[in-house]
């Protein structure tokens, strides 16, 4: 009985002490919650008055200062310049009350005048977490992202407050292009408050000129609190900016046996002829384009293409690159018509048709060249593409896009065959820091699918090559000028990561340097093609851009196989 009757003592202790810690605990924020009312009615007055060394004195007198006086302490102390006192006596109040939004407002408007505006966005997101519609928290916030150079994130919490309201817009330098149809681009106008999708829907369709690769929306302030919007650009006209700048365009690409000429803005009208003439013996080419706005409406775009092919191929064993598998020449002439319509800033779509002839000329058939694969005769093709901004963040300065395009043909050959193809798309573009573009994130991740019979030169294939888009940039595209030389096959998986910063920039000069890793897989029912097992490349790469020329300098390594490839890209 005496050991239960301790216990039963040990017990009932334990229960008290556990009672009295959670009341001191409890208590402690209720006490300090208290000051005399006598106090915060008098600091009120000198509030009034501006008498701030008087508050501080009251203020600092108080034992247990409440949430309230804390922030009047705060107050004095920030107008005397005591920025880091007031910063503390703010941040005490938060404590107290962590969802009044006064305190993180008063610590933006520290952080403010120490002009550490990315710390002052950090609390005033904070404050508004709390009260979404605070006028003065989404004004002081967008105001923020403006001098942050954030024109996107500035218009979110300004159309808020429906703001800001712009008076005139004016371009500079002035540019060639028809008045009119720049015009027809801007979705916003004068003496109007502009909004975010205004300007996205304005950016997507300047865009889509082709005659500005370099562009930007500067709000300019004017004495009356209004402003001007100001769009700054570089022009593309003619054969480039200058003689040099047309020549280095055009010869750029003497060391791959490979010249663009190039003709912008034709007329003033935003019509643009690019093309690309290649001598080199195994792979021969002459591709033109020749795109404008539709009925002079910078929302539609045509485009018309001719594409001339005479390319030899070495289809080689992706696993052992080395053991040629088959062989073969093609010939392929292919027209092409379509339309873009750019129908806001979150989304656009395009389709066309393309009517083509192939040959395929001494084949060396082997194990991978099934007879589909060499269907030939004239093909009919229509394409479809939609891309779509799934997440726009402007204050992360984040985007998420994606794409899906589809391609529906038919080849009468003997016999004719059908065949589709499909592929989808999300893509993730972000700046980490929270101005400038010294650092920048690129991903993408892609997947592709066939159905029915497809064409030799219809089916994917994984690697570095000029005239391929899906990269992986540890697997060289061609051998001996040749391709065939990178994994083929009817459906593919690829991601690609990259990760750059700026090493070196000056007006006309820009350097950046930075990894990348590329993983991907490529599968096909025919013997000898596909990938078999997944591809990792990681390396690094140097982006070079001189006088609106950019030059890409990769290095990749095959994780799997171990090779290596050294690339030089024009883009």
């Amino acid at each position: 009985m005496d050991t239960v009757g301790r216990a039963l003592a040990r017990r009932q202790r334990m229960k008290t002490a556990a009672f009295f810690l959670i009341f001191t605990v409890l208590s402690f924020p209720l006490r300090a919650q208290i000051s005399d009312p006598d106090s915060l009615s008098q600091i009120k007055l000198l509030l009034a008055e501006e008498r701030w060394q008087e508050i501080i004195q009251i203020a600092e007198s108080e034992p247990h200062p409440s949430a309230d006086l804390n922030y009047y302490y705060g107050i004095a102390l920030a107008r005397l310049e005591r920025l880091n006192d007031a910063e503390t006596a703010f941040e005490r109040g938060r404590l107290q009350q962590p969802r009044d939004k006064r305190f993180p407002i008063q610590l933006a408007g520290i952080r403010f005048r120490q002009k550490k505006y990315p710390e002052a966005a950090k609390h005033l997101q904070r404050a508004l977490r709390i009260d979404p519609d605070d006028e003065y928290a989404n004004d002081f916030l967008g105001s923020v992202y403006f001098l942050l150079g954030n024109l996107e994130a500035a218009l979110k919490y300004w159309n808020r407050v429906s703001k800001p309201r712009i008076e005139g817009i004016r371009s500079e330098p002035a540019p060639r292009v028809d008045p009119i149809l720049l015009d027809r681009a801007f979705a916003f106008a004068p003496a109007s408050v502009i909004e975010l999708p205004e300007l996205r829907t304005t950016q997507a369709r300047v865009s889509g000129l082709g005659i500005f690769p370099d562009s930007k929306f500067d709000l300019e302030a004017r004495p009356d609190g209004r402003f001007d919007m100001v769009f700054r650009a570089r022009e593309r006209n003619g054969w480039g900016a200058n003689k040099m700048q047309g020549l280095i365009s055009l010869l750029l690409g003497l060391p791959f046996q490979t010249v663009h000429p190039e003709f912008y803005n034709i007329r003033g009208r935003a019509i643009n002829s690019v093309s690309l003439y290649r001598w080199d013996a195994q792979k021969r080419r002459i591709w033109t384009n020749l795109s404008g706005p539709f009925s002079n409406n910078p929302k539609w775009r045509f485009h018309l293409d001719l594409d001339l092919r005479d390319e030899n191929w070495d289809v080689r064993d992706p696993a052992r690159n080395t053991e040629l598998l088959a062989g073969l020449k093609l010939r392929k002439q292919a027209f092409s018509a379509g339309l873009t319509s750019f129908e806001n800033g979150r989304w656009n779509w395009a389709s066309g048709v393309e009517l083509s002839h192939r040959k395929f000329l001494d084949v060396d058939p082997g194990t991978p060249l099934a007879p589909g694969l060499l269907a030939e005769g004239f093909q009919l093709k229509y394409t479809a593409q939609m891309n779509y901004a799934l997440a726009r963040i402007p204050e992360r300065r984040l985007t998420i896009n994606s794409g899906v395009a589809a391609q529906l043909g038919r080849t009468w050959s003997q016999p004719s065959q059908v065949f589709a193809k499909l592929q989808g798309s999300i893509e993730t573009h972000w700046f980490p820091r929270s101005e400038g573009d010294d650092l920048e994130m690129l991903g993408k991740i892609r997947i592709g699918r066939t159905f029915g019979e497809v064409p030799f030169d219809e089916l994917f294939f994984l690697g570095i090559e000029r005239d391929n888009d899906l990269w992986l940039r540890g697997h060289v595209g061609t051998r001996n000028g040749r391709k065939g030389n990178a994994p083929m096959g009817r459906n593919f998986f690829l991601s690609n990561w990259e990760f750059d910063k700026n090493i070196y920039s000056r007006s006309f000069i820009n350097v950046k340097l930075g990894p990348f890793l590329d993983i991907g897989r490529i599968t096909d029912p025919s013997s000898g093609l596909g990938s078999q097992k997944w591809l990792w490349d990681l390396g690094v790469q140097a982006k070079l851009r001189v006088l609106g020329q950019r030059v890409t300098f990769s290095y990749g390594r095959d994780l799997r196989a171990g090779g290596d490839a050294f690339y030089v890209t024009l883009r």
